[in-house]
């Protein structure tokens, strides 16, 4: 299977924030920003797999300052790791004030993904070409948070269940 690049799959999506999106105060909802984090990746992860993709995982999202209606949000996707049938995308959020043009870096997300054949079953991924220091970088850390990841379903799986009262 010949392999894919970063940037085939890259993805960068603006939205503008409303009313609906937010509270009363302004602020808009971090489900808000979390669904369109996850349509970003979900882009990315389709267009690398060529098919059906489900997530599997949301490793980190961290909210590092407010977005407020009105402003505009810009979201950056793109691949940082590939396995045989499993991808995770990262997700850098921005939001821009449009009178002044000041942008302030919001969010950031790591999802997991697998690939699917018709049947629902995992299926294989092309590879991923890294072609850059900075890809190169962000695969090392994404292997690191996989071990993690993987670490951490197997302790859960060790743990026996509650008892129901």
């Amino acid at each position: 299977m010949e392999g894919k690049t970063v940037l085939e799959s890259t993805v960068v999506m603006a939205h503008e924030m409303r009313p609906q999106d937010a509270n009363a105060a302004g602020n808009v909802h971090g489900g808000t920003i979390m669904k369109l984090i996850e349509t970003a990746a979900g882009v990315v992860a389709t267009r690398h797999a060529q098919g059906n993709v489900v997530t599997v995982s949301v490793d980190r999202l961290d909210f590092y300052h407010p977005v407020y209606v009105g402003e505009f949000l810009t979201l950056r996707a793109s691949l940082n790791y590939v396995g045989r049938t499993s991808m995770e995308v990262g997700v850098r959020v921005e939001a821009e004030k449009p009178a002044t043009g000041e942008r302030k870096h919001t969010s950031t997300a790591y999802l997991t993904f697998v690939a699917l054949d018709e049947q629902g079953r995992p299926r294989p991924l092309p590879p991923l070409i890294q072609e850059t220091s900075e890809q190169q970088r962000r695969y090392q850390e994404a292997q690191t948070r996989r071990v993690t990841r993987l670490a951490e379903k197997t302790r859960e799986k060790e743990i026996p269940p509650d008892p129901v009262d």
